[in-house]
């Protein structure tokens, strides 16, 4: 009977903490804190897209220039070979 009792005033007192615990309401300030920081949070996802596509853009241009270097330094080669071929007649 006694730990029957002890249960109900333990049961009671959880009972008390989660119903006043389920009533906390952030403040004003709260609120507009958590909104700027969900502001920031989405400006930094939509930056890091932004550096994302820039990347990608920024490494295609390199390629690119490296194909065009690897073309013209065949190209210097052709000529280089065709001058000594001249030269050698």
């Amino acid at each position: 009977m006694k730990s029957f009792k002890i249960f109900l005033i333990l049961l009671f007192g959880a009972a008390t903490i989660s119903v006043t615990s389920c009533g906390w309401k952030p403040s004003d300030e709260e609120v507009k804190q958590l909104e700027e920081t969900r502001a920031a949070a989405l400006s930094a996802e939509q930056t890091l897209a932004d550096k994302k596509v820039e990347k990608q853009d920024l490494e295609a241009k390199v390629a690119a220039k490296k194909a065009e270097l690897a073309k013209i330094k065949a190209d210097k080669e052709s000529v280089q070979q065709h001058v000594e071929q001249t030269n050698a007649q």
